[in-house]
C-alpha cells in the first residue's frame, strides 16, 4: 500500500515536537520547570521564603563634593584640584575604615584621581607660566641694553 502526501507522516521521517509560542520556555528534561531568569550572582531564595530586602549604605557626605571639585579642577579652574585630591583621599580612607557602613567609594575615588590629574595640570601650567615670564624678562633686558 502506498501513501499519498496527505496521509500523514512517513515512517522514515522524524517527527518534530510542536513549536512553543515565542516568549514561553519549554520544560526541561523529565518535565521539570525551567529556572526563572535572574541577574548574574543573584541567590535563589529558600523554598517558600521571600528574599530579604537589600539595604544600601548611605554615601559619605564628602564623596560627591570630591567628585565635583575634581571635575571642576580639570575642566575650569585647576586651583580647585588640590582640594579635590585632599577631600577625595580623606573620604576614601574614611569609607574604607567604616567597614561597609558608608558608601560612595566610587565617587570619592573619582574625585581623588581627578584631583591628582588637575594638580598635575596646575603644576605644568605654573612651570610654563614661570618659563614664559623668565623668557620675557630676559628678552626685555637684552633688548634694552642694545639701544
Amino acid at each position: 500500500m502506498t501513501s499519498t502526501p496527505g496521509d500523514g507522516p512517513q515512517p522514515d521521517e522524524p517527527q518534530q515536537p510542536p513549536q512553543q509560542p515565542y516568549g514561553q520556555q519549554q520544560p526541561g528534561p523529565y518535565g521539570q520547570q525551567p529556572y526563572a531568569q535572574q541577574p548574574y550572582g543573584a541567590q535563589q531564595p529558600y523554598y517558600g521564603q521571600q528574599p530579604p530586602p537589600v539595604a544600601y549604605a548611605p554615601d559619605h557626605p564628602q564623596a560627591t563634593t570630591a567628585m565635583i571639585l575634581g571635575i571642576l579642577g580639570i575642566v575650569l579652574c585647576q586651583v580647585l584640584a588640590p582640594f579635590a585630591w585632599r577631600i577625595g583621599k580623606r573620604a576614601v580612607d574614611e569609607i574604607d575604615a567604616s567597614q561597609g557602613r558608608l558608601g560612595g567609594r566610587g565617587s570619592a575615588q573619582a574625585g581623588y584621581v581627578m584631583g591628582i590629574i588637575g594638580t598635575a595640570l596646575l603644576a605644568l601650567y605654573l612651570v610654563f607660566l614661570v618659563g614664559f615670564v623668565l623668557i620675557a624678562l630676559l628678552t626685555a633686558t637684552t633688548d634694552s641694553s642694545t639701544f
